[in-house]
């Protein structure tokens, strides 16, 4: 790495030397020409250009300590924390990443440079993670946590890098829950599509599959209806997807079907015990969601039909779902049945949507027909307002 040397001496010898490519001359040109003239916005703009050419990756260390370091208390603060990650992220030691990283994130932790601070820091918690100190990245999420807490609006990308980093942590300490929480929440911040790679995508939607199913989840229509989903499809990993449907529709046999395929992911295999519980208490949920309210008497011998659990663990089924609040009611154990009065809300998918579409026509359909029956027997003045 050079140092000591003056940007524009050191601007002129990367635009001759040799070993700098041809199709990075141009922007070392231009470089040149914005740092003469003082256009801070056109030299950023053309520097974020510069880091995501893929040939400019052995250049960027470089350019930041000779050239950007230079100048950097002109850039908008948060544009210079996205830069300085770029390069970060060019080193092959993650303590030299870091290392460069702490310094950025001691001289934006000021009053007026909020965002770029969390970004930076979020960011060297990256590199903590990948370092194995995991409760030095999960003080930075903490901290961080607090600092966005008081901010009144956040861009995206801060946003993305508080999550994005936070779900590596939950991912590394196999908390299911939050992971599967953060992960959405980062999905929400970024464009999937030209944000990350296709590889990126399959990883995510993997990771995301698997934290729903593991987790204590049930509820994961969300996840159901998000794009990235799609990212499984024609993997060897699509069996995660259809495994995902057969859970949110509490569909035992389809649940039953895909079993070997546990077999390609042994966290789940050795989760089976678990993951049949689960599919039990998504079936008692679907059991109950998809009756009128008017029929949520449920005997025990329906119950145990759906589940598919033996009659005398119905009771046992029915009171671990209460204490999930994943229902509300009164158990009759004299006539062997469970009045529910509330089902935990849901985000449906596109079949229950119109499953309950047609409960909702049904309805409407009732009503019209009491308020004509009692317009026939009581007369029009029953209807007038008083």
């Amino acid at each position: 790495m050079q140092v000591d040397i003056e940007p524009a001496t050191y601007l002129a010898q990367a635009i001759s030397s040799p070993s700098t490519p041809k199709r990075l001359v141009p922007y070392y040109q231009q470089f040149n020409n914005f740092y003469e003239h003082r256009l801070w916005y056109q030299l950023t703009t053309t520097i974020e250009l510069f880091l995501h050419d893929e040939a400019s990756g052995p250049f960027q260390i470089d350019l930041y300590h000779n050239f950007i370091h230079d100048f950097a208390s002109k850039l908008n603060q948060l544009k210079l924390a996205s830069i300085a990650i770029s390069v970060a992220r060019q080193y092959t030691d993650g303590n030299q990443a870091l290392e460069f990283l702490t310094k950025l994130t001691t001289q934006l932790d000021t009053p007026k440079t909020k965002e770029a601070f969390v970004l930076a820091t979020m960011e060297s918690a990256h590199f903590k993670l990948l370092l194995g100190d995991n409760e030095g990245t999960k003080e930075a999420m903490d901290k961080c946590e607090k600092v966005l807490d008081q901010l009144d609006s956040v861009d995206l990308v801060v946003h993305a890098s508080f999550y994005r980093v936070s779900g590596d942590y939950y991912k590394a300490k196999a908390e299911y829950a939050d992971y599967y929480k953060s992960s959405l929440l980062y999905l929400a911040c970024v464009n999937i599509d030209k944000d990350l790679q296709s590889q990126e995508r399959v990883q995510r939607a993997h990771d995301l599959g698997l934290s729903a199913l593991l987790g204590k989840i049930y509820n994961f229509g969300e996840l159901l209806m998000h794009p990235i989903l799609e990212s499984l499809v024609s993997t060897p990993h699509s069996w995660i997807r259809e495994l995902l449907f057969a859970f949110n529709a509490g569909d035992i046999s389809k649940f039953d079907a895909l079993l070997p395929a546990l077999s390609q992911e042994p966290i789940l295999q050795e989760s089976s015990g678990f993951l049949r519980q689960k599919i039990c208490l998504m079936a008692l949920i679907e059991a109950v969601f998809k009756r009128p309210t008017t029929d949520r008497v449920l005997p025990f011998s329906i119950i145990a039909a759906e589940t598919r659990v033996p009659v005398d663990e119905v009771e046992i089924l029915i009171m671990k779902s209460l204490s999930l609040k994943l229902i509300r009611g009164t158990i009759d154990q004299v006539n062997s049945t469970v009045s529910v009065n509330w089902v935990q809300p849901r985000v449906l998918d596109r079949m229950q949507i119109d499953d309950l579409r047609k409960r909702l026509g049904d309805w409407s359909d009732r009503v019209s027909l009491v308020g004509d029956l009692a317009q026939a027997q009581g007369g029009p003045e029953l209807f007038v307002q008083g």
